[in-house]
């Protein structure tokens, strides 16, 4: 009988598809909690401010290592 059930359902259109898609889409946007403006503006400066200090990390890593290989293939 499980069979006969499967088989008498169809599957959706596409167009049905992607209203359907779209219409979860927007009940998810719904339950999203927003961060305020002050959060935001919060949020950006760190990433800023983490952005810089890895960006100065990795430059005096590249200059160490640089320096480094310059000595080694000197020596050779």
């Amino acid at each position: 009988m499980a069979d006969t059930n499967l088989a008498k359902t169809k599957k959706a259109g596409f167009g049905t598809r992607v209203k359907r898609f779209f219409r979860d889409t927007k009940a998810e946007l719904k339950k999203v909690t927003w961060p305020t403006r002050e959060q935001l503006i919060h949020n950006t400066g760190v990433i800023i401010v983490f952005i810089i200090i890895i960006t100065i990390i990795l430059s005096v890593l590249d200059v160490a290592f640089s320096q480094l290989f310059k000595a080694l293939t000197n020596i050779l």
